[in-house]
């Protein structure tokens, strides 16, 4: 009996040992992916170091006019690729496009086009991608609600809107490059989700749905184009001071754990190539980590009331500006 007990006990340890160690390994990847590709010049000089060696030329980033997505052309420009934007507004494109030839001397091509209108755009947007060698695919166009608030209470509109540019883009984005990076045997898609798909995310559900549709898809086709030296990866980030964020002032005030898009986006441009899934920022990756020890069930009462927090938050600063 006393054996079988010392038995049992050195199977609980090595199991939990185990689960501890796998846990451990499934967090930190992303960060010893970083560092082993930071050492790998050192060990292996004959492989491509810069994107331009790795990917080719020509990146296409959408909803490339504001956040994110125009930090991330700003940061590939400054690596010397040349950049298409693609995004709902001319005039806007057209001044970034500007601003992007005038500081880092790329070319750059705009591309106008609304998401929101599903399937009617990506015909116009293919024949204007004719001809041009996509290395880098950034999917980073995205939509929130105007608020956190319950799902009766948001607008059709915004709903569909919501599925057509965080699924449908990402989706059809991705199809349409990925035949020319097979036959360019390189390339990369950046899929852009969001750490609210960590766990759903009450108050703001169709929008988190949609960001772990975001992860689920980029981790499949990751292993699908794996073969043909096609990358995925899939950038997670929490909180960060964009317009997306704008009715929360206790947000947009920034933080450590809230960084500036600049700052992000920096972070998340050096680890495009030698990480397959990231957070983008060492502080969202903490944030990340711990969140990951609470059971999924827990979590998602976190979000609840996170929430009504900032749902609360939103309608009093709106309730105040009506009273000025």
């Amino acid at each position: 009996m006393i054996a079988l007990i010392q038995l049992s006990s050195v199977v609980v340890y090595l199991a939990g040992i185990m689960a501890l160690a796998l846990f451990i390994y499934d967090n930190f990847i992303s960060v010893l992916s970083i560092i082993r590709a930071v050492l790998q010049p050192y060990f292996q000089p004959q492989l491509p170091q810069t994107l331009v060696d790795k990917y080719g030329k020509w990146a296409v980033v959408t909803g490339a006019t504001d956040g994110i997505g125009k930090e991330y052309c700003k940061e590939l420009a400054k690596q010397g690729l040349n950049v298409v934007l693609i995004s709902r507004t001319k005039a806007k494109l057209v001044e970034v496009c500007n601003q992007i030839e005038a500081e880092h001397k790329v070319k750059t091509k705009w591309i106008a086009a609304d998401f929101s209108k599903g399937k009617e755009i990506y015909g116009h947007i293919e024949n204007e991608l004719a001809g041009i060698p996509v290395g880098i695919l950034v999917n980073n166009v995205g939509k929130m609600y105007d608020y956190p608030d319950s799902v009766e209470n948001v607008p059709q509109e915004t709903l569909w809107d919501i599925i057509n540019i965080n699924i449908g883009a990402i989706t059809m984005m991705s199809h349409m490059v990925i035949p020319q990076m097979k036959k360019q045997g390189k390339g990369i898609i950046v899929n852009i989700s969001s750490g609210s798909e960590l766990q759903a995310t009450p108050y703001m559900a169709v929008y988190s749905a949609s960001k772990r549709f975001a992860r689920t898809f980029s981790l499949a086709i990751q292993r699908e184009l794996a073969e043909h030296n096609v990358e995925v990866q899939c950038v997670t980030p929490l909180f960060v001071v964009t317009k997306m964020n704008q009715y929360s002032d206790t947000v947009m005030q920034g933080s450590l754990l809230v960084p500036s898009v600049t700052a992000y986006t920096r972070s998340s441009v050096f680890t495009l190539g030698k990480s397959n899934e990231t957070t983008g920022y060492w502080s969202h990756g903490l944030q990340y980590f711990f969140m990951k020890l609470v059971p999924e069930r827990l979590r998602t009462r976190i979000g609840l009331q996170m929430g009504k927090k900032l749902r609360q938050e939103y309608l009093q600063s709106q309730g105040k500006s009506k009273a000025m």
